[in-house]
């Protein structure tokens, strides 16, 4: 049976696509992939902001309002507020909304990885956006129906989140198919750019009703949704070979094949690979010209982000006595000289996905790097999301900003996270070294969270620019992990990226785990509207989030000592007569 999508069929019958010849087709499609998924966890971000703009009438002043005839302002303070969020436990109560949300998107994405691993992914993720059209437009659908039920928006909100949880392991998936190692970091940084643009225009929309007709907020989101996997139903591709175009060239790393688990458990070894294959060509051991001044350049830099996650995968499992280090890497490069001729570790994508077996939950938790970055990735995501869903209700009540107003004013931090995930990116591709790129922004955020909170309010263009510098700040090392991070170490093991949704999944989904305490934690903290204890959380939350790759980060810094150290021998090689 064909894989090819139902529009690309109808395309290529109709002679819009046939005419192309390989190279043309390869480019036309990669960007139509890079557009589709681009959208597509835009609109699943679109249909998540709404509550955080909706917060503000669920709950809200009701003082200089005019109560409609019948209603006694004095005898009910709240009449204004949408039941059950009226009183002073309203931050708690909707505090509880989001991590009931967050929840179900946790739990369900620890299995959505494995499930998209083994189900074609045009289905996994057109299918997942139905039912996530649904379940957002039910929330909506309680204001026309009058639904006043703590229960059914509780109930709501963890299907909700079950069924949002399709999304991210899919796109992530869909595009490492279609990508190779080289720039990873600048292609995911410019494409994780759909988060923020996803708020912002779920941000529009939810503002344009929220001040007349809330429910509207959630129902437009949601059509909008739906209509988004329809069209990925209709062309989405999962895999270049589906539709007739050349899979990625992952980049090579040869090893002996019995020596594969040696390399990734010694960090010498997996170095003195690493310079053989930067010696073997001139050009590439010494560019002239800048990073991206030069082709070759060009070539350095793609050749450093991809082999970031195999070295990083060695170096974070290398043993504790250096003596012992330097043993095994000895032996080993005695091995590689007088072995089996050496084979690739990573292959072009496997056709279809097919020719391996999926890559277990436990097998891909024990990837080197997994586990270091999806710690970080919880308070990293727990500090995002915490500002995802309550800096409208912040800008409300501490800066007094309508909802509208506020609702609009945040997505200013969405801007500033599309810059931090593309200097990210960038970062990440020129040093190849993620972890380092990770710390150097969050030890930033820590003061500028604390300067936020303390000026914001005190002037409106004062308040705008700090947005975006700690939009910035937060969201770079979020997007980084969750991309190109991720697809990294999802196929620095497996070159078929058969482990790319489940690695994706792990990660993300132990993020998610931090996504949904932070919320809690903030509609306790601010209870009263007190935010001061909820900034603290939140620096607090970085600075273990710094912690949790201390062990990456010391790896990384001797691997650029050790590169250091060989660029320095080759070229007093080089001098010699």
């Amino acid at each position: 049976m064909s894989k090819t999508p139902f529009g690309i069929s109808f395309f290529d019958k109709v002679g819009c696509c046939s005419g192309y010849n390989t190279r043309a087709r390869n480019i036309t499609f990669k960007w139509l992939i890079f557009l589709l998924t681009f959208i597509t966890y835009a609109a699943f971000h679109a249909s998540r902001k709404p509550i955080t703009v909706v917060k503000n009438v669920l709950n809200q002043n009701c003082t200089g309002k005019e109560p409609p005839p019948g209603v006694n302002a004095s005898a009910d303070p709240h009449w204004c507020d949408w039941a059950p969020f009226e009183g002073e436990d309203s931050n708690t109560l909707l505090g509880f909304l989001d991590s009931a949300y967050l929840c179900g998107y946790a739990f369900a994405m620890f299995f959505s990885g494995m499930l998209a691993d083994r189900m074609d992914l045009r289905y996994f993720l057109s299918g997942g956006m139905a039912l996530s059209a649904v379940f957002t437009a039910l929330f909506g659908l309680a204001y026309v129906w009058e639904i006043h039920s703590l229960a059914y928006f509780l109930i709501i909100q963890i299907a909700c989140g079950c069924v949002q949880a399709s999304g991210w392991p899919g796109v992530v998936t869909v595009m490492g198919n279609w990508n190779g190692k080289g720039n990873r970091g600048l292609i995911f940084g410019i494409w994780n750019s759909h988060t923020s643009v996803g708020n912002i225009l779920g941000s529009l929309m939810a503002s344009a009703f929220v001040d007349t007709d809330w429910g509207l907020s959630f129902i437009v989101p949601a059509a909008f949704l739906a209509a988004v996997g329809l069209v990925d139903f209709l062309v989405l591709s999962p895999y270049p070979q589906d539709v007739g175009c050349d899979p990625p060239v992952q980049d090579v790393l040869l090893v002996v094949p019995h020596q594969v688990t040696d390399l990734y458990s010694d960090s010498d070894a997996a170095s003195a690979d690493e310079s053989k294959a930067l010696r073997a060509g001139p050009a590439a051991a010494h560019p002239a010209g800048g990073v991206y001044g030069s082709v070759t350049g060009r070539r350095r830099s793609a050749a450093r982000a991809a082999a970031s996650a195999d070295e990083l995968a060695g170096l974070i499992s290398e043993g504790p006595s250096s003596d012992e280090s330097s043993a095994e890497g000895s032996s080993s490069q005695a091995d590689l000289t007088d072995s089996k001729p050496p084979v690739p570790l990573e292959s072009p994508v496997s056709e279809g996905g097919d020719d391996e077996g999926a890559v277990s939950f436990f097998a891909a938790i024990r990837i080197p790097g997994v586990l270091p970055f999806s710690v970080c990735l919880f308070f990293a995501k727990l500090v995002s999301y915490t500002f995802l869903y309550w800096l409208p209700r912040y800008l409300h009540s501490a800066a007094g900003y309508s909802p509208s107003q506020s609702a609009n004013l945040s997505t200013l931090f969405d801007m500033g996270g599309i810059i931090g995930g593309i200097l990210a990116g960038l970062a990440n591709d020129w040093t190849g070294t993620p972890g380092i790129v990770c710390v150097i922004l969050l030890i930033i955020a820590i003061p500028m969270m604390f300067v936020y909170q303390a000026v914001a309010t005190v002037s409106h263009q004062l308040n705008m620019l700090l947005l975006v510098l700690v939009g910035l700040l937060v969201n770079g090392p979020y997007a980084l992990i969750t991309t190109a991070v991720s697809a990294d170490l999802g196929t620095s093991l497996r070159g078929n990226a058969k482990a790319l949704a489940t690695v994706t999944a792990i990660i993300d989904g132990t993020g998610s785990v931090g996504a949904a305490l932070g919320p809690l934690l903030a509609g306790v903290a601010s209870s009263g509207d007190n935010w001061t204890g909820v900034f603290v959380i939140l620096m607090c939350s970085d600075a273990i989030a710094i912690a949790s790759l201390s062990w990456v980060l010391r790896h990384e810094v001797r691997a650029i000592l050790r590169r250091r150290r060989e660029r320095l021998a080759d070229a007093a090689a080089n001098e010699r007569p």
